[in-house]
């Protein structure tokens, strides 16, 4: 009878991270098809082994919607449970700064397009947003939510900040 460690038994959640991308009153957006649906998500996606946070938020929304951006600071963490999927995700969200898009980038599978919308226009999608992460971390923005950068380290041998 083979023998299960506790570790087998421990709890993962999906560590994802999210940009919240501002250019006036506008957000830099994603629709995308998730199991046959239209949704609508801040760039976003899951932390990779081997690379930072902010690496990994970098990387997702150049990625997701063509955009190289600069994150300035640390917005917070949320934890919700995904109606997807049924499991639970933990989400860093940053606010960057938008720096140069490539229009010609091939974006990620299931994207369909990246657009700039109004936090009123991004409400009224209701249901049509991928999560209620969404709202909360354009809201913590709005509110004036910043934490320095420095808040999170990485410890990781290759790990730079962009």
């Amino acid at each position: 009878m083979p023998v299960s460690s506790a570790a087998s038994f421990v709890w993962r959640p999906h560590v994802t991270v999210a940009c919240v991308v501002a250019k006036g009153e506008r957000y830099l957006m994603v629709e995308e098809e998730v199991d046959g649906r239209l949704v609508y998500n801040q760039p976003a996606g899951h932390l990779d082994d081997g690379e930072s946070l902010l690496q990994a938020a970098v990387r997702e929304t150049l990625e997701e919607t063509g955009w190289a951006v600069q994150p300035e600071c640390f917005l917070g963490v949320h934890q919700w449970r995904s109606t997807e999927h049924g499991e639970g995700v933990v989400r860093f969200s940053f606010a960057a700064r938008p720096l140069a898009h490539d229009p010609t980038r091939r974006l990620d599978v299931g994207i369909r397009r990246a657009l700039w919308m109004g936090r009123g226009e991004i409400a009224d999608l209701g249901p049509r947003l991928r999560s209620p992460m969404v709202l909360q971390s354009i809201d913590a923005w709005l509110a004036g939510r910043r934490y320095p950068l420095e808040a999170l380290s990485s410890l990781l041998a290759e790990s730079a900040r962009p």
